[in-house]
């Protein structure tokens, strides 16, 4: 959370106040920050002091000097984002100013050319004003943080203007009432949507929170199939403009296509749904865990739990099973095994109640060997539940997709359709009806046993496109019936079944993904790709080469002030290399969060002229990341 980081970093030299604005959401901006916070939250609290050789001096001088000059080209480029952009102007100034601020007192604080005679001028130095040192450190951080965290509100505003731009051209082809009115509309409405594709899969493969990259990915899934949808529906309309199917198949396109990029405007801006607030359903798996998770904390703490919270706890995933015992797909035989595992999990549980209140009038201060094995017989009792759950859940959707494999529903639709056969598509609609309500509710239990959120979300996607597309397939076949000789009405239908078999593929995968995190055997995160891109504009490849040159540029630009550095370093005395190696391997540490420790300036008793040393290569380093965000604002707003 960058505003605890930014917060430790400004609050014993500066009265601004960070809010939570401040929270780093993208990995860009967090691995731009790492080696920085790294290196001065390490660096600021080591104890051992270098020696004041004069030769150490003078390298903390020029790197003083240079980590100035770094931070005013940082600043230049955030100064520059404020001018064309009003309403970041008075924060990133202040952002700038601070940054400024902190890259002269590092100057002036590095600045140790007379600390070999006495400070007759009683100059401070960094080896006689340590806590300043920390305060300018504690600004940098915090001032960089900011620039950084403002500019990437910048993308935010180019994914919010694309948006605003597909939404007026959606409008503008729900209106037409021309082919030649639509064909030219529709051409400016797909290179809208090639960019928002774009500025959407960056973001998507930028964030942090995996929740939100899965809720991305489903609703630029919507976008990506209903874009197509939303041509031949359209064209179908237009041909057929009083049939009262095509119209709802059409409009049953636009609803959606708006309620996805509603839902990307949410992830992005991190906005509450409008009107219904659709909260994640709780899983059984999310509820075992829970449970699972509080009775083993009962070995540390007796008295924390009251054990009518542990038992209603367990109820309430009881309470759950019955979306697989009331359903008219599970076997007898299934029904009463989990039947069975909740008694038996209850069971356990008031055992281990028991066992926990013998505990208690014995004042027993750890947990009992009797409750030490009512708590494991517990955990192990709704273990099993959970995988007879998954088993079912599992087993039904292996089973429906085998069934399904050949989607005859569809292909009798399209025959039906094409033959104008309206009692046909009817019966066939009553099928198709049935095989979508199995699915909807196989998703359903998929949910309750994916075992991560990411899988959970995308398991709720698989069921309401199911629940959705179904309707469409069907009111496409009965155009069709309608209109046997229409090949465009052919052509919808044809894209509408497309997306029912896609849907089905997807919905394997998906099934292959929970069985892995089941069995353990998925160790790396879930990889989500943006969409496929049409064909590469001028306009984006332009920005791609200059982007590339950018960061090969940089890339030279650090290895030639490391080696000057490194030069400097060869010379030092054997107890400064040991505090550069100890430096290069804790700034190498994965991850923000532990890294943004509280720093207390009364636990630093030396500052070491490292900071100032690997401060400047970061420094240089985010100043050319600051500029990557301005090129990329630059073309996005070019023509």
């Amino acid at each position: 959370n960058a505003a605890q980081s930014a917060g430790m970093a400004s609050s014993p030299c500066s009265s601004v106040n960070f809010d939570s604005g401040l929270e780093i959401k993208t990995r860009s901006v967090e691995q731009t920050l790492i080696p920085l916070v790294s290196q001065i939250t390490t660096l600021i609290n080591h104890k051992d002091k270098p020696k004041k050789s004069e030769r150490t001096q003078q390298a903390i001088q020029r790197v003083g000097q240079a980590v100035s000059v770094a931070v005013g080209r940082f600043v230049a480029v955030g100064e520059a984002i404020a001018v064309e952009n009003e309403e970041l102007k008075e924060e990133m100034g202040m952002a700038c100013f601070e940054a400024r601020r902190a890259g002269d007192a590092i100057a002036q604080l590095t600045d140790v050319g007379t600390a070999v005679t006495p400070p007759v001028d009683r100059r401070t130095t960094v080896f006689s004003d340590r806590t300043g040192m920390v305060k300018a450190a504690r600004m940098l951080l915090s001032s960089v943080t900011k620039v950084l965290v403002l500019a990437d509100r910048i993308v935010i505003k180019q994914i919010i203007t694309s948006r605003n731009k597909v939404l007026v051209t959606l409008e503008q082809l729900e209106r037409v009432s021309t082919f030649q009115e639509f064909v030219q509309i529709f051409s400016q409405f797909g290179n809208q949507m090639v960019e928002f594709a774009h500025l959407t899969g960056d973001r998507q493969n930028d964030l942090k929170d995996e929740n939100k990259k899965a809720r991305m990915a489903a609703a630029r899934a919507v976008l990506e199939k209903c874009t197509m949808m939303l041509l031949t529906a359209s064209k179908t309309c237009l041909r057929h403009p009083d049939c009262e199917s095509a119209r709802i198949n059409k409009d049953a396109v636009f609803h959606r296509m708006r309620f996805a990029l509603e839902q990307v405007m949410e992830i992005v801006t991190d906005a509450r749904p409008c009107g219904e607030t659709k909260v994640l359903p709780l899983s059984i798996y999310t509820g075992i865990k829970d449970f699972k998770s509080n009775v083993e904390g009962l070995r540390e703490g007796l008295y924390l739990l009251p054990h009518q919270a542990l038992s209603g706890q367990l109820e309430a995933v009881v309470e759950r099973t019955e979306d697989f015992t009331d359903s008219a797909y599970t076997s007898h035989e299934h029904r009463e095994g989990i039947l069975q595992l909740c008694q038996l999990a209850r069971q356990d549980t008031d055992q281990l109640i028991t066992a926990w209140m013998e505990a208690q009038s014995l004042n027993a201060k750890e947990a009992t060997e009797e409750m030490e094995l009512s708590i494991l017989k517990t955990c192990q009792s709704v273990h099993e539940l959970r995988r007879e759950l998954h088993k079912v859940a599992v087993g039904r959707a292996a089973d429906l997709l085998k069934l399904h494999a050949e989607h005859l529903p569809l292909r009798a639709l399209k025959a039906s359709g094409g033959e104008g056969n309206l009692e046909a598509v009817a019966e066939y609609a009553r099928t198709l009806g049935e095989q979508k309500e199995q699915l909807v509710e196989t998703c359903r239990l998929l949910c309750h046993v994916s075992g991560t959120e990411p899988l959970e979300i995308t398991c709720i996607h698989a069921e309401e496109t199911f629940h959705v597309i179904g309707p469409q397939i069907i009111s496409a076949a009965q155009t069709l019936a309608l209109h046997p000789s229409s090949k465009i009405a052919k052509e919808n239908l044809d894209v509408f079944c497309e997306a029912w078999e896609s849907q089905l593929c997807d919905m394997a995968v998906l099934l292959r993904e929970i069985n892995d995190v089941f069995e353990g055997r998925r160790g790396d995160k879930r990889a989500y790709v943006s969409l496929p891109r049409p064909g590469v504009r001028i306009r984006y490849l332009s920005f791609f080469l200059q982007e590339q040159s950018t960061i090969a540029k940089l890339g030279l630009e650090l290895r030639l002030l490391t080696s000057d550095v490194d030069t400097e370093v060869e010379k030092w005395e054997d107890q400064e290399h040991d505090i550069v190696r100890q430096g290069q391997s804790l700034s190498s540490m994965p991850g923000i969060d532990h890294l943004c420790m509280d720093i207390e300036v009364e636990d630093t008793d030396a500052i070491t002229n490292l900071v100032d040393m690997m401060c400047i290569v970061n420094i240089h380093y985010m100043a050319k990341s600051i500029q990557v965000y301005k090129i990329k604002h630059i073309a996005m707003r070019s023509p």
